[in-house]
C-alpha cells in the first residue's frame, strides 16, 4: 500500500516564537525553516517578530538581524548582497530566489522561508549543493581548443558571436531553477536540470570552443537532456530573468540538426 505521508522523523513541527518586546506599527512575522542534524529533532518552523522600521528592506536583511539580535543559530548562506554570488538562495514566499533581492514589503502576510526545495538539507536554511555541483563538473565548463591548432594567442570572437552568449554567461549558479523543476525532482539523479543544462548550451554556443561534438554527444541522453518537458518553472523563477528552458531546446535542436 502506498504510504502519503511524510515518515514520522521528517514531519515538521512547531517550533519556537520569538515575539516583539515592543509594540510596532510596522510588525512583520517571518516564519522560518530550522532543522538541525545534530539532534534527533524533527524539523520546526520557528517564528520570528521583527520591526521592520529598524530592518533594510530586503529578506536577507532580515535574516541577518534575527541572526544577530534574536537568534544566533539560525543558519543560512550569503556573500555578496548584491544579487550576483546566488549564496543566499532559498524558498521565500513559495519561490525560489535571492534574499538579497526580495523586498519584504513585496510578500504580503507572514514572510515564510524554506531551503531550496528537493535537496538535503544540510542545516536550516543551507541545502547540500555537492551533487549538482558534481553534474555541473560533468559538462566540462571550459573552452576545450584542438591541440593541432598551435594558437598562441587571445581566442577572438565578432560582436556577434558574443552577442550569443547573451542570457548565458550571467547564470550565477544559484540553482533556483533546477530546484523548482518536478523532473529534477524526480529525476535528479540522472537528470542534468535547467541550470547545469544552460551552463552545457553556453558552452556548446561559445564560437571558441571546438568540442562542439563531443558535449552534444555527450548530452544525448534520454535522461541528462530529454526529462525535460518544458514545464517552463525554472524560466519563471529565475531571479536573474535568464530562460534555461529556451537554452535546452536549443542544445535538442542542435542534437536534431547534426543527425
Amino acid at each position: 500500500m502506498v504510504e502519503l505521508r511524510l515518515p514520522e522523523n521528517s514531519r515538521i513541527k512547531k517550533g519556537k516564537e520569538f515575539k516583539l518586546q515592543k509594540k510596532s506599527s510596522l510588525k512583520k512575522v517571518f516564519s522560518i525553516y530550522r532543522y538541525n542534524p545534530d539532534t534527533e529533532s524533527n524539523p520546526t518552523i520557528d517564528t520570528y517578530e521583527l520591526d521592520i522600521k529598524n530592518c533594510g528592506p530586503m529578506v536577507l536583511d532580515a535574516l541577518i538581524k534575527i541572526k544577530n539580535e534574536i537568534d544566533p543559530t539560525l543558519t543560512f548562506r550569503r556573500s555578496c548582497r548584491e544579487g550576483v554570488c546566488g549564496s543566499c538562495s532559498m524558498n521565500i514566499d513559495g519561490t525560489n530566489t535571492l534574499a538579497c533581492t526580495k523586498y519584504i514589503n513585496d510578500i504580503e502576510g507572514k514572510v515564510k522561508i524554506y531551503p531550496l526545495p528537493h535537496l538535503p538539507v544540510i542545516k536550516d536554511l543551507v541545502p547540500d549543493l555537492s551533487h549538482v555541483y558534481k553534474q555541473y563538473s560533468s559538462i566540462e565548463p571550459w573552452l576545450k581548443k584542438e591541440k593541432n591548432k598551435g594558437e598562441k594567442r587571445e581566442q577572438l570572437q565578432t560582436p556577434e558571436e558574443r552577442k550569443k552568449l547573451d542570457g548565458l554567461y550571467e547564470c550565477i549558479m544559484c540553482f533556483c531553477c533546477s530546484t523548482s523543476c518536478p523532473s529534477y525532482w524526480w529525476n535528479g539523479d540522472k537528470y542534468l536540470g535547467p541550470a547545469i543544462l544552460l551552463q552545457a548550451w553556453r558552452w556548446i554556443a561559445d564560437s571558441r570552443d571546438d568540442a562542439t561534438n563531443e558535449r552534444l554527444n555527450s548530452l544525448e541522453d534520454s535522461f541528462k537532456l530529454y526529462r525535460c518537458h518544458t514545464i517552463m518553472n525554472c524560466t519563471k523563477t529565475c531571479p536573474k530573468g535568464l530562460n534555461p528552458a529556451k537554452a535546452i531546446s536549443n542544445i535538442k535542436q542542435k542534437i536534431l540538426a547534426k543527425r
